[in-house]
């Protein structure tokens, strides 16, 4: 497994030098700013994740302020204790994706935030204080207690929020698979158990955040 420098290096030859790569790569939030987070904006972009799933994101984006105020804000206790009648209205509705499953998702994960924010004072003070290096068990959570929230969507959801993390893009599974870190795409518990370790590893090295450290490996392979 090469050095992260080395890597940097890669990346920084196929796009025209470190600032290149660097720069733009958005701040990790602290945890206390995570915290801050309403719950209904968590809501709201695992909604945009779910919907975006399998279609055009430009049909989403575009219907996106239609769906704010068809799911009320993505209020999170109107949103959890949603009603068979306003379930069913939803899915004639033409301003929102009318996916039964999708929509059922909103509905489970609104109460999924709601229990976490009861526990914990907020949804964004449990990912905020969650471990940078057991990112992989943060996937592993959402996937479990959420709906529809495995695959990239959640840790897409989590990068657009500025938890510090990790994204395992092709681009990033065919660096981790130059390096020898895995053989193959790491859906096992072994395989992403030698992602994560990879990566605090660079991150010891370092001293960068792994949402750095997982934008160079993408573009150490793209562009």
């Amino acid at each position: 497994m090469r050095s992260f420098e080395d890597i940097l290096d890669i990346a920084a030859d196929r796009k025209g030098g470190r600032s290149a790569v660097l720069d733009g790569i958005e701040a990790s939030k602290s945890a206390d700013a995570l915290a801050q987070i309403p719950d209904d904006r968590w809501l709201s972009q695992m909604a945009r994740g779910i919907m975006q799933a399998g279609i055009s994101w430009q049909v989403v984006e575009n219907k996106w302020p239609d769906m704010e105020e068809a799911f009320y804000g993505f209020d999170v206790g109107r949103c959890s204790m949603m009603s068979e009648e306003w379930y069913d209205e939803l899915l004639d509705d033409p301003r929102i994706v009318r996916s039964p499953p999708k929509v059922r998702a909103i509905q489970q994960n609104a109460a999924f935030i709601r229990e976490v924010s009861e526990e914990y004072g907020s949804f964004g003070r449990r990912v905020g204080e969650w471990p940078a290096s057991d990112f992989g068990g943060l996937l592993e959570w959402l996937q479990k207690e959420g709906a529809r929230l495995g695959g990239a969507t959640g840790a897409y959801m989590l990068r657009v929020m500025g938890k510090e993390g990790y994204i395992l893009s092709p681009s990033v599974v065919a660096r981790l698979e130059a390096e020898g870190v895995i053989d193959k795409a790491p859906t096992s518990k072994a395989g992403r158990a030698a992602v994560q370790a990879a990566f605090n590893a660079w991150a010891e090295e370092s001293g960068e955040t792994l949402t750095v450290i997982s934008r160079v490996l993408a573009q150490s392979i793209d562009g």
